[in-house]
């Protein structure tokens, strides 16, 4: 039930959003996430709409137009251990579709299950 948004600073070609979600959701399936359990988003900006710090508080370099914002809406509850081996999964494979991780924020946003509600109005455990 993650809610996965990608928000980018160009519009990007099809396969580079493609490859970026489903990295994204691989590395998600990896830590136990349901492989059926897929809502994601693009959001695409452009440069006027965009205001990042280039170095803040420790890129390899500086943050470019490439920059990529990964927002992942979860239930409360993953570890440390749980989220860092999500972020070394993603970054592997963000690697390998060509992706430079050195531009890729992610930020992780916990709720509680009964903030969902999945469709027809019905809260979940609530």
């Amino acid at each position: 039930m993650p809610l996965v948004t990608l928000t980018t600073c160009k519009p990007l070609p099809r396969e580079t959003k493609s490859a970026a979600l489903d990295a994204i959701h691989a590395a998600l399936v990896n830590v136990g996430v349901p492989p059926a359990d897929r809502y994601q988003r693009v959001i695409e900006l452009t440069a006027e709409n965009v205001r990042i710090d280039g170095t803040y508080p420790d890129v390899a370099g500086a943050r470019g137009d490439d920059f990529l914002l990964v927002e992942i809406l979860w239930s409360v509850g993953r570890s440390v251990k749980v989220k860092r081996t999500l972020l070394g999964d993603l970054m592997g494979r963000l690697t390998a579709t060509g992706i430079d991780t050195e531009q890729v924020m992610v930020v992780f946003k916990e709720t509680t299950w009964e903030n969902w509600s999945f469709a027809g109005g019905r809260l979940l455990n609530a």
